[in-house]
């Protein structure tokens, strides 16, 4: 058996656009809410200033104040339903699972509300067990890019940063990484920020593919 290099005490990770394909649906649903509610269009840029960090709360109400429940419940009445077809991004099932049975301490950072987390491992009941804890939008009053959500995991788990690593999709996870004291990873294939938005974060790390990813946790050498 070739031997392996070790791996970092902890992994914590976004939910959307890293863990599970949702990018495009979240997309579509913000670009929906907004065309119903406000009655006008969107453009990617005004749009990724809002998606990827806040809560959806947060992003609705930075958006348009007085319209923000609205909004909210536009984007839900068009998402949830939508969950049906989830799928794992490629891959990371399997390097979930790796990581798990090496002994990686795993948990979940996730600005969605826990009713949506429960949607999500509904239809992809993979996802249980996988995660020594959970975090949702609920859990803390300030939310990404703020580290609370992440220091919070931290200190469920009972691990310390310096051993650890955040992974996400987009530059506000990047942000709440690097202010938590984690190593920051930004994975590509979310599907809503490209790699120049998420460079200029400047993350410890940009990954391509879950084996890239698996290299990326790697506890650096001596």
């Amino acid at each position: 058996m070739l031997l392996r290099r070790a791996l970092l005490e902890t992994a914590l990770f976004d939910l959307d656009g890293t863990v599970i394909d949702t990018g495009p649906l979240i997309a579509e649903s913000f670009r929906h809410a907004v065309r119903t509610v406000l009655g006008k269009t969107i453009d990617d840029e005004e749009m990724l200033a809002y998606v990827g960090g806040w809560s959806l709360r947060e992003q609705m109400r930075r958006l348009a104040p007085d319209r923000c429940q609205e909004l909210v419940e536009t984007y839900r009445a068009y998402n949830e339903p939508r969950h049906a077809g989830l799928d794992f991004c490629s891959g990371m099932h399997e390097l979930l699972r790796e990581l798990h049975a090496r002994g990686v301490r795993l948990g979940l950072a996730t600005a969605k509300s826990r009713a949506t987390v429960e949607i999500a491992f509904r239809h992809l009941p993979q996802l249980e067990g996988l995660f020594d804890t959970i975090v949702t939008a609920e859990d803390t009053e300030r939310h990404k890019p703020d580290p609370a959500p992440l220091l919070l995991a931290l200190e469920r788990l009972g691990t310390n940063a310096s051993a650890g690593a955040y992974v996400g999709d987009s530059p506000f996870d990047v942000e709440a990484a690097k202010a938590a004291g984690l190593r920051a990873i930004a994975v590509t294939w979310g599907g809503i920020h490209g790699d120049e938005r998420l460079l200029a974060a400047e993350p410890d790390a940009l990954v391509s593919t879950p084996a890239e990813l698996v290299v990326a946790l790697e506890v650096p050498p001596a």
